[in-house]
């Protein structure tokens, strides 16, 4: 008569073959088994409960999660995207940024004047539409996308990819991101062709932007516009995330009023006044700065992950993942 299995046994067999990669072969070294009964013993696992295997398609949707974020934040849309514990950031948020862009092809109706920031996630984002996706899109920068550093940023070509694809037109914001001082900025803003940019980008039918968080990985920072000593001081005052270069704190407002005098770009209240605004947002390192746009009206179409739709709804539940 065979005894009752060893849980704990059959647990730590799982976690290291589905958790930390391990071999059959490497698992059975390890523990003086042979690999035919590590296979047995995953097996086990398995059927006692302790491993469950999903199959998910690429573009599955958790629509659960999406009436619970819509009916929650009051937003106008959500689109939650089934996440893998083995998905590295950089596969989740091109897997996000292709919903991004599957959704902005459904949109009913099509947008007219669609106001883009810029970033990795919205790179992407444009890489991932097809062509033919809107007819006659007229496109237009929101915020200024001038590198600083000697890597170029992806601002321009960005908007001109998501114009072509759309059968459109483009117009550019030629400036920088942030810039040394507010008397510089008030110039640049007075020039008529930068205030007809900014003219048009107040009055899109539809924003898209995606939120960027407050460290080493922000484009700010690749561009060149801040350094440590900029994120550490943004960080002490408050700052989650940054919203088209506009860096707030988790009710949504600007932290840094002086930073923000030197920020080329549509204001925060112009980007809440847009019919539809749409943020593109995944990962943990961005959970903070999504919380802040959702729940103080920056957006209200949300595309994200399924893990930071499940932290936006109950975060206390989330923290240990």
């Amino acid at each position: 008569m065979t005894g009752a299995p060893d849980l704990d046994l059959l647990y730590r067999v799982a976690v290291l073959y589905y958790e930390h990669n391990r071999t059959q072969e490497q698992i059975g070294e390890e523990l003086h088994f042979t690999r035919w009964k590590v296979g047995r013993l995953l097996s086990e696992a398995r059927e006692a409960g302790i491993v469950r295997i999903e199959v998910l398609h690429p573009k599955t949707r958790m629509r659960d999660l999406e009436e619970r974020l819509t009916l929650t934040f009051g937003l106008r849309d959500a689109v939650v995207v089934a996440s893998s514990a083995a998905e590295d950031d950089e596969a989740l948020r091109a897997r996000v940024a292709e919903a991004g862009a599957d959704y902005l092809a459904r949109l009913r109706p099509s947008p007219r004047l669609l106001g883009v920031s810029w970033g990795r996630t919205l790179d992407r984002l444009a890489h991932s539409l097809v062509p033919g996706w809107a007819n006659g899109v007229h496109v237009v920068q929101i915020n200024g996308g001038l590198s600083r550093s000697l890597r170029p940023s992806s601002a321009q070509d960005m908007a001109s990819r998501i114009a072509h694809q759309g059968r459109g037109t483009v117009t550019v914001l030629p400036t920088p991101a942030i810039v040394e001082q507010e008397a510089t900025r008030r110039l640049l803003e007075g020039d008529p062709a930068v205030a007809e940019v900014l003219a048009q980008a107040a009055a899109a039918d539809t924003a898209l932007f995606s939120p960027g968080g407050v460290d080493q990985d922000s484009v700010l920072v690749g561009s060149g516009y801040l350094g440590a000593d900029d994120l550490a001081r943004l960080t002490e005052a408050g700052a989650v995330g940054d919203v088209a270069g506009r860096f707030i704190d988790a009710a949504g407002r600007v932290v840094d009023p002086e930073l923000d005098a030197r920020t080329l770009g549509v204001p925060l209240d112009v980007l809440r006044a847009r019919p539809v605004s749409v943020a593109v947002v995944s990962g943990v390192a961005k959970h903070a700065v999504c919380a802040a746009v959702v729940t103080s009206g920056l957006c209200n179409t949300l595309v994200t992950d399924d893990y930071t739709a499940s932290h936006l709804l109950d975060p206390d539940a989330c923290e240990d993942r």
